[in-house]
Formats: structure tokens, C-alpha cells, sequence
């Protein structure tokens, strides 16, 4: 069992995460910044914590991070303004791993997207590219960090079911439900054979935790 930090405990990803979490016996915190959302949160099994990370400071998220043994980001801006996208996905993400370094929490699960890296070839012009750029810069801060880190790259995300089968092989982004996306969060606090990789998935025909292995 572990104690589990989930920054943005009300995204589709999460809520679909955190009764697996729980199934597997751990302790699940969901953080999100909507008190209206408390309900629809704690249904899961998780604990509720209203916070708003994009305008935490580095010791105000080591001081939420710090009672438990693994944080998992799954936040996002959600498109917009290239300023709030920097400030939630690139800002308070980086903030949020120097929180864990600080707290001395090491295990770090980010969820990203398929595409991410620095060289991502996204046109500055593109309404895409703040995002982009705020997640290659997150993600390498998290690889550079000294934790135990797993960055986890979906492709495109569906509302379909669940499959519990991944692709992890496939150097093209395709399509994976939020379903499996969840899936693979659980099964990656796991297996310990997950820290320090990359993981860029999408369907495909592999059961989920021989993809990981």
C-alpha cells in the first residue's frame, strides 16, 4: 500500500485512475482546485483536496506532497491561453517536482502525451505549441530531477472502453482510451520496472502490464 498525491483529481484520466488505485489497496489524495467537484471525487474512493497548484509555491506543494510515498501528475490547463498553459503545465508541474525532491517523496509519475519532447517540431504559430513547449519542458525537468520517474506519453485520447492492451512499440502517435490510459498509471506504481523510462503508448494488442514490463 502507498499514500498517493494525484495533482488534478478531477480530470476524466483521474477519475477513471483512482478506483484502481484504491482497488490496489493504496491511499489516494486527489487534488483540484473546484470545490464543486468534491462530490463527484470522493465517489471514487479518493480524498478530496480542493488546492489550486497553479498558484502554489514550491513549499506549499511539499507540504501537501510530504505525507505521502508517490505523486502522480495528471493536470493540465486544458487548452486556452498560452500564459495559463505555461503557468499550470510547464510552471506548476516543474514546482510540483522540486516539491517531491524537497519532501524527499521520490516516486513521480507524469502523464504526458505521445509527442512530447524538446525537438517536437510543433510550428510556434500553431495554437498547439504552448502546450508543447510546457510539456517538454516539464517532462525533462522530471528525467534531470534524481526521482523515480516514469513519463507516460498516450496518444490521442477516446472515451471508448476499456481494452487493458497497449502499443508500445509504435513510433506514430495513434488513439488509446482514458480508460487504459488509467490502466497503465496503476500498473506503472507497480512495476518498479517503470522508473526512469518514457513510456509513449497507444492500443494496441499487448496486455498492459507485459507492455510495461
Amino acid at each position: 500500500m502507498a499514500r498517493i498525491l494525484l495533482i488534478g483529481g478531477h480530470g476524466k484520466v483521474a477519475l477513471l485512475a483512482e478506483p484502481l488505485l484504491i482497488a490496489d489497496g493504496h491511499q489516494v489524495t486527489a487534488v483540484f482546485r473546484n470545490p464543486e467537484h468534491e462530490s463527484e471525487v470522493a465517489v471514487t474512493g479518493a480524498t478530496p483536496l480542493v488546492a489550486d497548484v497553479e498558484t502554489l509555491t514550491t513549499r506549499e506543494l511539499a507540504d501537501l506532497v510530504r505525507a505521502h510515498d508517490a505523486v502522480v501528475w495528471s493536470a493540465g490547463a486544458g487548452g486556452g491561453s498560452p500564459k495559463r498553459t505555461y503557468a499550470v503545465d510547464r510552471d506548476a508541474a516543474i514546482r510540483s517536482v522540486d516539491a517531491a525532491v524537497a519532501a524527499g517523496v521520490r516516486r513521480y509519475v507524469m502523464v504526458s502525451y505521445f509527442g512530447a519532447r524538446t525537438k517536437h517540431g510543433v510550428d510556434p504559430e500553431h495554437p498547439f505549441f504552448a502546450y508543447a513547449e510546457a510539456k517538454a519542458a516539464a517532462d525533462e525537468h522530471l528525467r534531470r530531477s534524481g526521482l523515480d520517474w516514469t513519463v507516460l506519453g498516450p496518444g490521442t485520447l477516446t472515451s471508448d472502453p476499456p481494452t487493458g492492451r497497449i502499443d508500445v512499440t509504435a513510433t506514430e502517435s495513434g488513439t488509446v482510451s482514458r480508460a487504459d490510459v488509467a490502466d497503465v498509471i496503476a500498473t506503472a506504481l507497480r512495476q518498479t520496472a517503470t522508473v526512469g523510462r518514457t513510456i509513449r503508448f497507444s492500443s494496441g494488442l499487448t496486455p498492459i502490464a507485459v507492455a510495461l514490463t
